[in-house]
């Protein structure tokens, strides 16, 4: 059949003539692209979907942290034993772990970006097939449908009703009808019709090259959990260096003691401040996350998008490709007003002829009825979500002509049609119904439906996703709000919804009767649930009211009219078989397809950053304790009674393998704000209570010993005070008890007794209790520190509640 033959008398009337001769480009020869190779003239835009390994590498081992204990440990080699140097070779292989981590990561991502790169298709030599985007090059020929992105600048060459959507570049929320030599701007898509385009520019050149490349690479940052972290660290290096040149003054000038026995007691005190395994474990906790969503089939774009969709508490659904599948199949044909069936599925077999880039409901409606090959095409309006229609104009074969609508009956229908009625008994049914009507006015014009006359009614059944209700249930269970935000008819919405289980779904809303009020719209959303005939515009606006409300909202879709809405998500999420131009916008992309995919993600989004939280309070309280410490050895004139290998040893076994495993368990608890409150609420009365007892321990200590071991004994005395006040911070945090995690706390427990039982081990680890009195002293005041542990963190949720 051949398109359309419409055009413009000189006095402005339009009028249908036999279709013109279409003269097909037929693109670049292969000898062309080979020059334009050959001269550099290729979209070479770097679009990487994480950082490279010399970044990974770089970012993990030139780290501010990295460089101080990188000379302390210098330094510890020449003035003190191998023990004393531990800490050093901890460092090393936290660095290697998170780097051999992070490139596992970046393996797994650059294999599921290669899965799902969307190809434009090039038209080369007269054929038309799909490239990679970096293979294209100036003057190609790119075609475009719906839902594909302008991936390189240019200017039309072939347009069909094709209409471009800018806002993502102008702001501009209109679509915008391009003809032959207008201007195409990268990073625009398309939401109607269909055409091709010149590449006038490509690479770095392209208008929105650089807004691609950042948007589609793989980053760390930019997150509250690491803009958190990245606070608190701030804050360390702070009390840092103030804190260790009055430790340094006090234990080297101060006190006349051995040399290189107060530079190993002065490291000892300043290595403990640093927090060197946070930032290493949050990135290896992201690192593991990306990985195991990738096994998953999902395509994380944005890293911080794990934590995003971990804080979520509204998810809004397109019902198409979301809760249902892609497909449909036509159920009934029913004919109206008196008209003849035979006819009515001859006009049906020409529309779905007319069009060369069907949707679904299109589509179905192609497979039940067969074209009329007498019957030509001389204008086509394509479907668009704005319009919730497509048309068509024929000529009939027989000398007739004719012009017809297939959209949304309640659009084409003026309010209190009998024929309504009828359909609300199919919708309520979940049956989606397209209605056929015929008109005598210009497809373009904006009151073309004025008038039409029903016809029939076209009666489609949608099949829904067999893992839908599951996921639903699973959003419930979680306190997640789901939200069903179609451009369907609002019961056959509903319908669906309700099928499926989702609560509230007997209430459906009419987005034409919504308020554009922001505030009074995030009102009617958070009373209601599922939504009907809502336009892409208003979907960006219910994001925009959710948000309002404070509320983090994850948008899914598969279609272009969902673009304005993922882009406003604070999480986009787009379907593998989606358009090019959501999958652009959407932080994540399920390559699979399947919906049941999403609690996976928000299940792993939680693990990450419940657990960082979690272990954040275990690293924070060691340097809230160590800068206390500190700061007490120099005010009372003491050396400082640690070395570095006691708290290696330490932070070894209450800190370092008990935060790893923690930070990799199960945790479906949803993510909140206000990190570095909540983490220091804990770690600031942890550490004030740690200190103060191993303080007091050394104090006690040291009255208590004396002669030549004297030190050694008082260091082996609070290091046992420390210990078990370090192990009952553990114990809370590793709250609520599973038996791995009374093992883990009870193995922890066991490896200090191991150290100082076996004689050896007592060598290496300087660490050796004399007596009695003192020992148990230690133990009593480490227990006396645990109650008051106990009642400081109840008093902390009660006073600042998270």
């Amino acid at each position: 059949m051949t398109q359309r033959a419409k055009i413009d008398t000189d006095d402005g009337e339009r009028v249908a003539t036999e279709p013109p001769v279409v003269h097909r480009a037929a693109g670049l020869t292969s000898a062309e692209v080979a020059e334009r190779v050959a001269r550099g003239e290729v979209n070479d835009v770097p679009v990487r979907s994480s950082r490279s390994a010399a970044d990974i590498i770089r970012g993990n081992v030139f780290t501010r942290f990295n460089a101080i204990i990188g000379v302390l440990w210098v330094i510890m080699f020449f003035v003190a034993p191998i023990q004393d140097s531990l800490f050093g070779f901890v460092i090393v292989a936290n660095t290697g772990i998170g780097i051999i981590q992070e490139l596992r990561a970046k393996k797994t991502l650059d294999g599921l970006a290669v899965i799902g790169e969307a190809k434009p298709v090039v038209r080369r030599d007269g054929t038309s097939g799909p490239v990679s985007t970096s293979e294209i090059v100036l003057g190609d020929l790119i075609e475009l449908g719906p839902g594909d992105k302008v991936v390189v600048d240019g200017e039309v060459a072939e347009a069909d009703n094709l209409e471009i959507d800018e806002s993502l570049l102008t702001g501009e929320a209109d679509p915008v009808v391009k003809k032959p030599g207008d201007r195409m701007m990268s990073g625009s898509f398309v939401v109607a019709g269909g055409g091709a385009f010149t590449a006038t520019k490509v690479g770095r050149e392209a208008y929105a090259a650089q807004l691609a490349e950042e948007a589609s690479r793989f980053t760390l940052v930019h997150s509250e959990l690491r803009s958190g972290i990245s606070t608190i660290l701030k804050y360390v290096t702070w009390m840092m260096v103030p804190t260790a040149t009055g430790l340094i003054i006090s234990q080297l000038v101060v006190k006349d003691t051995n040399l290189k026995d107060s530079i190993a007691r002065t490291v000892g005190g300043i290595v403990p401040m640093i927090p060197e395994g946070l930032v290493l474990l949050t990135s290896v906790a992201f690192a593991i996350g990306v990985i195991r969503l990738g096994r998953k089939q999902c395509l994380v774009q944005e890293l911080p998008a794990i934590e995003g969709l971990a804080r979520v508490d509204v998810v809004c659904l397109d019902k198409t490709g979301t809760l249902t599948e892609g497909g449909m199949d036509v159920t009934e044909l029913r004919p109206l007003n008196g008209s003849d069936e035979p006819y009515v599925r001859k006009v049906l077999g020409a529309l779905g002829e007319s069009d060369p880039r069907p949707n679904a409901s299109l589509q179905a409606i192609i497979d039940a009825y067969p074209d009329a090959e007498e019957w030509r095409c001389t204008e086509a309006l394509p479907f668009s979500s704005a319009r919730k229609y497509s048309g068509a104009a024929f000529s009939e074969g027989n000398g007739e002509t004719s012009a017809w609508l297939l959209g949304a009956p309640d659009v084409l229908l003026p309010d209190g049609d009998p024929v309504l009625a009828e359909i609300d008994h199919l919708n309520e049914q979940g049956l989606r119904v397209l209605l056929l009507a015929r008109t005598t006015r210009e497809l373009d014009a904006p009151d073309v439906a004025e008038d039409a006359r029903a016809t029939a009614l076209v009666v489609l059944e949608q099949r829904l996703r067999p893992d839908a209700a599951d996921t639903l249930a699973y959003f419930a269970d979680q306190d997640v709000a789901a939200k069903v935000i179609s451009g369907d008819n609002a019961v056959s919405v509903g319908a669906v919804a309700g099928k499926l289980g989702l609560p509230g779904a007997a209430n459906t809303v009419d987005a034409r009767l919504l308020p554009t009020e922001r505030e009074e719209m995030a009102r009617a959303l958070d009373e209601n649930a599922v939504f009907g005939r809502v336009t892409p515009q208003q979907k960006r606006d219910m994001v925009g009211a959710l948000q309002s409300h404070g509320h983090t909202v994850a948008m899914t879709g598969d279609g272009v009219n969902d673009v304005l809405a993922l882009k406003d998500a604070d999480i986009g999420v787009s379907m593998g078989s989606g358009s090019e131009a959501t999958r652009a916008v959407a932080q994540i992309v399920l390559l699979n397809n399947s919906f049941a995919t999403l609690p996976s993600v928000v299940a792993e989004g939680r693990r990450v950053i419940g657990n960082i939280t979690r272990v954040a309070t275990l690293f924070l309280t060691k340097t809230v304790y160590s800068v206390l410490l500190a700061i007490l050895v120099v005010c009372s004139q003491v050396e400082y009674p640690f070395l570095p290998r006691h708290l290696t040893l330490l932070s070894t076994l209450t800190i370092g393998v008990p935060a790893f495993f923690l930070a990799l368990a199960p945790n479906k608890e949803r993510a909140k704000p206000h990190f570095v409150r909540r983490v220091m609420r804990y770690a600031i009365p942890g550490g004030v209570i740690a200190a103060t007892a191993t303080f007091a321990t050394y104090l006690l200590a040291r009255s208590h010993y004396s002669g030549p071991g004297a030190l050694a004994a008082e260091t082996s005395a609070a290091t046992l005070t420390l210990f078990l006040v370090s192990l009952w911070v553990l114990a809370i945090v590793a709250r609520p008890y599973t038996w791995w995690r009374v093992a883990l706390v009870a193995t922890m427990a066991g490896g200090f007794l191991l150290v100082l039982v076996i004689p050896w081990l007592q060598d290496f680890f300087a660490l050796k209790l004399v007596g009695v009195t003192m020992p148990w002293a230690s133990v009593a005041i480490a227990a006396t520190a645990a109650g008051a542990l106990e009642v400081a963190w109840r008093w902390v949720d009660r006073r600042f509640p998270a």
